[in-house]
Parts: structure tokens; C-alpha cells; sequence
């Protein structure tokens, strides 16, 4: 992504909370798995069952290549995971091999960083970036797999069916550096829509691996550190479709990833300008809507990258109610709603083996 770091009530028109007020109460938390790598984006599919994208911890293959923090290098250790919402099973690597880049620690790791199911049950991935698209040539087979949507077989197998990168690489949308690190997904009928956290874009993938741009990102004004107002990149990270029908997209905000920053866009089914919908966030890693039309937003830094740690996670009621739901994460990495109101958070979301899944209910 352009930054140095790597989804309410049916609306009929934009609402806008912009003035929250808050409040407290007590929740229970519990980690259900632990010992992931990476672990990021986290969904149910049609039956109930808790899956989590591992992005991997890299590897030693000697491939590799300059990422926004630094060197990271190849490996075949992403995963998808199937997690048993009781805790008493360990999680089960149902989809192994796909590629990862990550850090000589195994770190800050690139790879599947969100899944998805589809209207019949089809599970849908995306893999991450994090570079100019052009770098694929020198990571060989991987190549067809960075920066790519990816439909998972039920025999455990990953195949790529379209190259959200390359429409970054041959369209540019919101202009500057082309970079392209494809965060999060959301599949419909017949078609899959993915936030572009490199290229501050929204993209809609067709039959037959068409893409097309649904929505660019406008830049956050925001006080560097000298104190100097400068254009931040508005890296959106997560998609969700709303009760009303809309997609709505959460933001990270890049460097200096000002504190209050961020905001939650809603954005037509067919795409155009962006309308902020909620704000006053800080480094969103992803968004989910709850049965009742509550709004839940995960920071994966309460205070702004630069101070680091702890995020948290946030419900907004429909009247615009402000709750903190979970406070002290380690960078986490995505949210999932059960259909009885629990909700699931991966944790630790860019160290290799120490990984978690946290089990919130409210």
C-alpha cells in the first residue's frame, strides 16, 4: 500500500457520525486458537464455520524483493485455516502452500490476507503485495499468485481468476505511484469486489477475471511530525456490503497515520464517489456489520502506527453510540460476526507463530 504499512440500519441516504458519544461495559474474551502465522482476515462460510487467512511467515526459496518495510522474501507457508469456534480442537490448515513474503523474522508477512464465501458457499481469497506489480517477474510461479483474487477447490487448492495488481499496473487509478497490495474482499453474485490498499482504489472482479474500478480514495490532510500539513494516502484496507445494499470500506490512513484520522466510506453498488459514513478512527484493519445493523470497527492502532500498539475494537449502534468492545490488541487483523452476535478477532496479526483467534461476546 502506498503508506509504510503493509466492514447500520438500512440507510436511505448517508449518515454521518461524526460526533459520537460513548460507552462502557464488560465483555468477555477469550482466545480460542493460538500458534498462526500472520493471521488476518476472518469469515464464516455458509454453514457456521470459522475460517482465518494465514499471509505466512515468508520462507528461505532466495527469492526476493523490496517491500514498504524493507527486504521480504518467499516462502509457501500461507494457509487457509479452519477454526473451531469452541477452542477444545486446534486449528486445521485446510489450504496449505500459497505464497507469502515476510521479513527475515517471518513478520509484517505479505500472502492471503482475507477470504470470503460467495452466494453458494465458494470461498474466495486475496493475496497481498505490497509493491510495484512488476516485481512478480522475479518471484517466478509465485507471480501468479501476489496481488491475484483466488477461489479455493474443496480439494484444498488455490487457483488464482484474476489479477486485481495488474489492473493497478495498467490503469493506475488514483494516479502517482502505481503499488498495489489487494487487502480485503467481499464476493457477491457473480462478482467479487476488492479494496486496494496499495492503490487507494476499489475493484470489482468479473466473470472470466475482468476488473474494473468502482471507487478511487481521496488523500487525508494530516500533521507530519515537524508539524507540517501533509497529504496522507488513504489506503483502504477492508469491504463489507451494508444492510442497505451499499459497499462500505474502511481506511488505514498511511504515514504519519494521524490519531482520529480514518473513516468508513459507503459507496454505491455500482461504484462512484466515496461518501463518508462514519469517522473519527484511527488505523482500520476491518469492518463488519451485525445482525442488528450495528457497525464494528477494528483498528489495528488506537493511537496511530507511529506510537504503535494497543488497537481495539468498536461498536457503533445505528443511534451512532460509540463502545469499546475490546481494548489492548496487538495488531489485529480481522473480524468476523456469528449469527448469534459472538464475534471472532484475529490477533497478533503480523508475527509469525504467535498469532491468536479471540472470541468476544458482547
Amino acid at each position: 500500500m502506498r503508506s509504510s504499512f503493509l466492514r447500520a440500519v438500512a440507510l436511505s441516504a448517508v449518515g454521518l457520525l461524526s460526533a459520537p458519544c460513548w460507552a462502557a461495559a464488560p465483555f468477555v474474551q477469550d482466545v480460542i486458537a493460538s500458534g498462526l502465522d500472520n493471521p488476518r482476515g476472518i469469515s464464516f462460510d455458509n454453514h457456521g464455520h470459522l475460517y482465518v487467512a494465514e499471509a505466512g511467515k515468508g520462507g528461505d526459496t532466495g527469492k526476493c524483493i523490496m517491500g514498504g518495510e524493507g527486504e521480504v522474501c518467499l516462502g509457501y507457508t500461507g494457509a487457509l485455516t479452519r477454526i473451531d469456534k469452541t477452542g477444545t480442537l486446534p486449528p486445521r490448515r485446510v489450504v496449505r502452500h500459497i505464497p507469502s513474503l515476510a521479513n527475515s523474522e517471518g513478520g509484517g508477512a505479505a500472502g492471503l490476507v482475507d477470504v470470503t464465501f460467495g452466494p453458494w458457499g465458494v470461498a474466495y481469497g486475496v493475496i497481498g503485495l505490497g509493491a510495484d506489480p512488476a516485481v512478480r517477474a522475479t518471484l517466478g510461479k509465485a507471480g501468479d499468485y501476489l496481488g491475484h483474487v483466488v477461489v479455493f477447490t474443496p480439494f484444498g487448492v488455490a487457483i488464482p481468476i484474476a489479477d486485481v495488481a495488474r489492473h493497478e499496473q495498467r490503469q493506475n487509478p488514483a494516479g502517482g505511484t502505481i503499488d498495489s497490495n489487494p487487502y480485503g474482499i467481499e464476493a457477491q453474485f457473480l462478482r467479487q469486489i476488492v479494496a486496494d490498499a496499495g492503490g487507494n482504489s476499489l475493484i470489482e472482479v468479473l466473470p472470466g477475471g475482468r476488473t474494473r474500478t468502482l471507487a478511487v480514495f481521496p488523500p487525508v490532510p494530516a500533521p507530519d511530525p515537524s508539524g507540517a500539513i501533509i497529504p496522507a494516502q488513504p489506503v483502504p484496507t477492508a469491504v463489507t456490503q451494508g444492510p442497505d445494499g451499499f459497499l462500505y470500506v474502511g481506511q488505514l490512513v498511511g504515514f504519519p497515520f494521524p490519531a482520529g484520522g480514518a473513516s468508513v466510506f459507503r459507496i454505491p453498488p455500482e461504484g462512484g464517489t466515496p461518501q463518508v459514513y462514519a469517522t473519527g478512527f484511527t488505523n482500520i484493519v476491518d469492518i463488519a456489520f451485525g445482525l442488528s445493523g450495528e457497525l464494528y470497527v477494528l483498528e489495528i492502532s488506537s493511537r496511530g502506527l507511529l506510537v504503535g500498539p494497543p488497537g481495539q475494537l468498536i461498536r457503533v449502534d445505528p443511534n451512532g453510540t460509540r463502545t469499546v468492545l475490546a481494548d489492548g490488541l496487538m495488531f489485529p487483523g480481522g473480524i468476523a460476526v456469528d449469527r448469534d452476535g459472538t464475534l471472532y478477532v484475529t490477533n497478533f496479526g503480523t508475527s509469525a507463530g504467535l498469532g491468536e483467534v479471540l472470541r468476544i461476546v458482547q
